[in-house]
């Protein structure tokens, strides 16, 4: 996780140093930290949702959870919240959005893009898929806010939420 988010933040920086983007601007603001929160729990409720009706995705994001959380104990969550949740957002909305136009077209390439970083083996299409939309909502986000506050935050919360209740339920059914 530590080598990934680095690989990221490192990708984002060449590419604003050696092309043409800049970066989308991070405004710190209590509207946007409650935006990204709101965001953030949308995304957490959808996913829950999706979690209970779609078989597919189920056993998709079991599968990739415990590759990912298993080994964590609950205080690398902060991590695992703070890291992918700021790397990913500057490579995918704060640097390929404006480098692809700043439009929903951009928001589309990004977000699939960012999908695809989320496949950990061919099995995977269904979570690669939800990933994927994910992406459309933070890159909207960034896109109607002009802010890589709003998904940054939202990704971070929903990361953290989201990881820390299924390491909860993890815990109790191993108990």
């Amino acid at each position: 996780m530590g080598v990934t988010a680095v690989v990221l933040l490192v990708a984002a920086k060449l590419w604003v140093q050696f092309g043409t983007v800049i970066l989308l601007p991070l405004k710190w603001s209590p509207l946007a930290i409650l935006q990204g929160l709101g965001l953030g729990l949308v995304i957490t409720f959808a996913s829950a949702v999706v979690y209970r009706v779609w078989g597919a995705y189920r056993q998709s994001a079991d599968y990739y959870l415990a590759l990912v959380l298993k080994p964590l104990v609950l205080p690398d969550l902060i991590w695992l919240g703070l890291l992918p949740g700021l790397s990913e957002e500057l490579l995918f909305r704060g640097v390929m959005l404006p480098a692809f136009g700043l439009t929903f077209e951009a928001v589309i390439i990004s977000s699939l893009c960012f999908g695809v970083l989320h496949l950990s083996s061919p099995k995977q299409w269904s979570y690669v898929a939800w990933a994927t939309i994910v992406g459309v909502l933070l890159g909207y986000s960034a896109l109607v806010t002009h802010n890589l506050v709003v998904p940054v935050v939202a990704h971070m919360a929903t990361n953290l939420i989201s990881s820390s209740i299924w390491k909860w339920r993890d815990r109790a059914a191993s108990i």
